[in-house]
This record gives C-alpha cells, sequence and structure tokens, in this order.
C-alpha cells in the first residue's frame, strides 16, 4: 500500500472523518506530518493541554490513566481527537510499547481547513451532532 494511502485509510478511521469523501481526506492528509516514535516514549501526558491528534499507522501504543494501563492501540486506531475540537486538557497519558509512525494533525492546520472548507466543516458537525446523541442516548442510532 502507497504511504499516501495508507493515510487515507489511517484518517478514515477517525470516527470524526466518516462522512468525508476520498478528496476532503485528501485535504486533511496534506495537513498531517509523519512522525516515529521509539518504543518507551510517552506521547502525551495525561492533564497537559492538547493541541492535536494523532493516528497511528505503525506500531502498538497504550494508554494509562492515572497508573492504571486501560488499553492498547495499533494501527488504524486513534487518539486525541478532542484536543482539534476544544483544545482542551489530555484525558489519558498515551505511551509508545513498539516504535511507531504516527500521522499527526494540529488544531490551527484543522481550524484553517474548516475556515476554508465548509462543506467538511458541515460533514464534522454533523458527525458531531451524531456522536453525541450516541452518548446522551446508547442504541437509539
Amino acid at each position: 500500500m502507497a504511504r499516501n494511502d495508507k493515510h487515507l485509510t489511517a484518517l478514515r478511521s477517525l470516527r470524526l472523518f466518516h462522512a468525508c469523501n476520498t478528496k476532503e481526506l485528501e485535504q486533511i492528509a496534506r495537513l498531517t506530518d509523519e512522525v516515529t516514535v521509539q518504543a518507551g516514549r510517552r506521547i502525551v501526558t495525561e492533564g497537559d493541554t492538547g493541541a492535536e491528534a494523532f493516528v497511528i499507522v505503525d506500531g502498538i501504543a497504550t494508554v494509562v490513566l492515572g497508573e492504571d494501563r486501560i488499553s492498547d492501540l495499533g494501527p488504524g486506531q486513534h487518539f486525541g481527537e478532542l484536543a482539534l475540537l476544544d483544545g482542551g486538557t489530555r484525558t489519558a497519558s498515551v505511551d509508545a510499547v513498539t516504535d511507531m509512525t504516527l500521522l499527526v494533525l494540529s488544531r490551527p492546520a484543522f481550524m484553517g481547513l474548516l475556515d476554508e472548507q465548509p462543506g467538511i466543516a458541515r460533514r464534522v458537525m454533523a458527525t458531531m451532532a451524531t456522536i453525541i446523541r450516541d452518548l446522551e442516548h446508547p442504541g437509539s442510532g
């Protein structure tokens, strides 16, 4: 799979972008940076202010809440997406278990895209409404 195809597949995994078409995902992909993280490194720290979202292309990470290991994340999974919307504090820490390749999308780049592309903004807002509805009324879909 070509690097760009891998990035599109990874971005498509974010529920926030489920309603976006391939052209829109390509626009979002152009805003991302591919970074590598060594095993054992902390990627984000619980309580820190968030300014970006991460999508795992390769490798395994673990989510830590307080001192408890909550779950492992692998390729196609993501974390930090709430930071794209509100720039709030991280709700958990995430550590690299193995060497990793991540796509990183910054909040300023994402907000700029929403300003420039109202179609993407509308789709993201519709998806957010669905997510909120699902949280308020689980199973009512």
